[in-house]
């Protein structure tokens, strides 16, 4: 797990984490809270997936479950992925990838680099549905039982929220005392579970609310629906997430958080996907209601040089 880095690490993996607090100013309504957002992007493959990717490698090599000369398997839409492949590539071991091709061609071209072999899935009409999901771990199932496998399984992995408890760590840390709420959307729910565990341990009264699109209530309804936001919002079935770690459910219109992230690049220098864009649309309208004197945090999830070629920002 990651240590406080000395002047010089021992490997990139010791800059995983400790990523910058910075608050946001110029698109806060006034009256409002103040708000925070976590540059997750700063970890060595621009995202946050670093911080569970590690935990669940070195956990298992701890438990044993992960050996010398395995095999690591995942399925993903690429951001985990890439974070697996990084991780893989320094310890040693091979890593393969059951992905989807409506995954940006950064995420599939950053897999690769790291030596990562992939098979790429096409998803019929660009829609994830849960029969694709099976679909999915039908072909992990077959890799694990086809020779020395480890298969991570983000979604159902208990070792990946704890990846995530750094944050709300650094959280506490740097707001300097208590977060008032905080938010994000979801994807395992390992982000979140992770996070609110530690801030509600600290503060019971912290307000953590869990994100979806309005057009995928995946938490809300338990139902996927369509919609352009890579990682999130994919499936209803979150055994990592209890109703105790989290106090509400705020649906987000896409197109909202798809501005939002421009807003985001063009007048505060924040540089981050569409699932970040949702986050602090969420965050605004925590800090709304909350008002001055309090405070609302969140995490812009990954750098958003990995969509420039999705087509996922309106530049015009």
């Amino acid at each position: 797990m990651p240590k406080a880095s000395p002047s010089i690490g021992s490997s990139i993996l010791e800059s995983i984490g400790r990523t910058p607090l910075v608050q946001l100013n110029k698109v806060v309504p006034k009256q409002s809270a103040r708000v925070l957002v976590k540059l997750e992007y700063f970890n060595p493959t621009g995202s946050y997936k670093d911080r569970s990717a590690l935990s669940m490698i070195e956990l298992a090599e701890a438990r044993g479950d992960l050996r010398p000369g395995m095999k690591v398997v995942e399925r993903t839409a690429g951001s985990t992925g890439s974070s697996l492949a990084l991780i893989c590539s320094v310890k040693g071991y091979l890593f393969a990838a059951v992905t989807i091709d409506t995954a940006s061609k950064e995420k599939l071209d950053t897999m690769r680099l790291f030596g990562a072999e992939l098979d790429v899935m096409h998803v019929p009409d660009g829609k994830m549905t849960p029969e694709f999901l099976q679909q999915m771990t039908d072909r992990i199932e077959a890799l694990v039982n086809y020779g020395n496998a480890y298969y991570t399984g983000q979604i159902s992995n208990p070792d990946n929220p704890k990846g995530y408890a750094s944050i709300g760590h650094e959280l506490l840390e740097q707001a300097g005392g208590k977060i008032d709420a905080f938010c994000a959307a979801v994807g395992t729910a390992g982000m979140l579970v992770g996070v609110s565990r530690v801030l509600k341990q600290a503060h019971p009264s912290t307000q953590v609310i869990a994100l979806e699109p309005l057009t995928s209530p995946v938490v809300s309804q338990q139902r996927v629906g369509p919609h352009g936001v890579e990682g999130i919002a994919f499936t209803a079935n979150l055994p990592l997430l209890e109703r105790s770690d989290y106090d509400q459910v705020l649906g987000i219109d896409e197109t909202e958080a798809a501005r939002m992230t421009v807003r985001l690049a063009r007048e505060e220098g924040v540089f981050s996907g569409t699932s970040s864009g949702m986050n602090v649309v969420g965050a605004l309208r925590l800090a709304q209601t909350l008002g001055t004197g309090h405070t609302v945090a969140t995490v812009a999830c990954d750098s958003g040089l990995k969509y420039l070629s999705a087509g996922v920002f309106d530049l015009r």
